[in-house]
């Protein structure tokens, strides 16, 4: 994912003001942010009962990780059927790059996820864990949402809780994503006992303490042990093409270390009603 230069830049056609430019709202700032203590602990075992099937899904091969790290591995804990779903395979997102092509970066990316995954905590290699990829073309997610949504009509099965970025978090893909899995989760909520989550992951970049934007009064707080964050952080690592300058562009790397600090926080913001 590029990031925008300016801060004066156009409202974008998908995105409008959520823009995810330069370095962002910094971890210092929002951990000095008292809203963030008065959120509402999440309950695993209340939320997430371990008889349900959990959804993950993450517009890009890593997105599962810088969101939801911390919560996948309370969930493999726990014994919850677990499964991850990339929508792309992230192929785009070094473009007329001579180290990372479109067909070799998405096999890269599937390699880095997997890593990440193993890497996150060895009880993922359990047979409750799962992936699976919707293969739709990186960075077309928003303007592909009615194949998405007849795609989740064979995926999803009766009493499964879904995942999804929020609706509103700064990234067209993931906008396309947190709007589909929600609308599908609000269509079929009473047929299916469907729930649905949304994680903040480029929200925390573009959002300031506070920012109405994000429906905070809709948020719950999930805290990691110290042992689950240092995990995460050591996983979201894992993600080389996406940490690293590409010296064929000059491209800087889309993870920076601002973000990846962010993003370490002890901590984990779901969307729930």
């Amino acid at each position: 994912m590029a990031t925008v230069d300016s801060q004066y830049a156009p409202l974008h056609p998908i995105v409008g003001d959520r823009l995810i430019a330069g370095d962002g709202t910094s971890a210092q700032d929002w951990q000095a942010w008292q809203g963030l203590d008065s959120l509402t602990r999440l309950d695993i075992s209340t939320h997430f009962p371990k008889h349900r099937r959990v959804c993950i899904f993450a517009p890009h091969p890593d997105d599962e990780i810088l969101g939801c790290g911390g919560l996948l591995q309370a969930l493999v804990a726990q014994g919850n059927q677990v499964l991850i779903v990339s929508v792309t395979q992230g192929e785009k997102s070094h473009p007329n790059s001579a180290l990372y092509p479109t067909d070799k970066l998405a096999k890269i990316r599937a390699l880095e996820s997997q890593l990440a995954l193993e890497t996150l905590d060895s009880s993922l290699d359990l047979p409750n864990v799962s992936m699976t990829n919707l293969n739709f073309p990186d960075g077309e997610v928003f303007g592909r949402q009615a194949d998405f949504f007849d795609k989740l009509t064979s995926l999803i099965q009766p009493a499964d809780i879904l995942i999804t970025p929020f609706a509103y978090d700064g990234h067209p893909d993931h906008e396309g994503t947190g709007k589909v899995v929600q609308r599908f989760a609000h269509e079929f909520k009473s047929r299916l006992n469907l729930a649905c989550y949304q994680v903040l992951i480029w929200a925390w970049h573009w959002a300031k303490p506070g920012d109405s934007r994000i429906p905070w009064h809709k948020a719950w707080r999930f805290d990691l042990s110290e042992l689950q964050a240092q995990r995460k952080s050591y996983a979201m690592r894992c993600f080389s093409s996406q940490i690293y300058a590409d010296p064929t562009t000059g491209t800087a790397p889309i993870l920076s270390d601002t973000t990846l600090t962010r993003l370490s926080q002890p901590f984990e913001v779901y969307l729930h009603d």
